[in-house]
């Protein structure tokens, strides 16, 4: 696993790392390569993604709520190719994040793309690659 290139990677930080980091794992078929208190490795399919803990002092004046408030007015989406927009549903919806549905897909330069969220609201889009 550690010697497999890296042909790009995204920090994203969490209020709860371990459940972020499930969605993360789940969603792009993830390895933990390392997992530490105040970080998580993961990596796969020359991917990596670092899922950092937001200190204790700052995470606690953060509210979620139940669904989580997505977070739709950042600047920035992370975006990801995976093998099956439907996998990804199942692994989102079990780890506490989601993806829209197909009904709100579209295509782009030969890709359906799809919208989601992690289970602490971050955006994150999905493109499975046309046959």
């Amino acid at each position: 696993m550690s010697d497999t290139p890296i042909h790009q990677g995204v920090v994203i930080f969490a209020k709860n790392k371990k459940k972020v980091s499930a969605f993360y794992r789940g969603t792009l078929d993830l390895q933990a390569l390392e997992e530490a208190p105040s970080h998580d490795v993961l990596r796969g399919h020359g991917l990596e993604v670092v899922v950092h803990a937001i200190p204790r002092k700052i995470a606690a004046e953060i509210q979620m709520t139940q669904p989580p408030a997505v977070r739709e007015d950042t600047p920035i989406k992370p975006t990801f190719v995976v093998t099956s927009l439907e996998a990804v549903r199942v692994a989102a919806l079990a780890t506490g994040g989601l993806l829209k549905p197909m009904e709100g897909a579209w295509h782009f330069r030969g890709a359906t793309v799809l919208d989601g969220h992690d289970p602490e609201g971050n955006v994150v889009q999905f493109k499975q690659l046309d046959a």
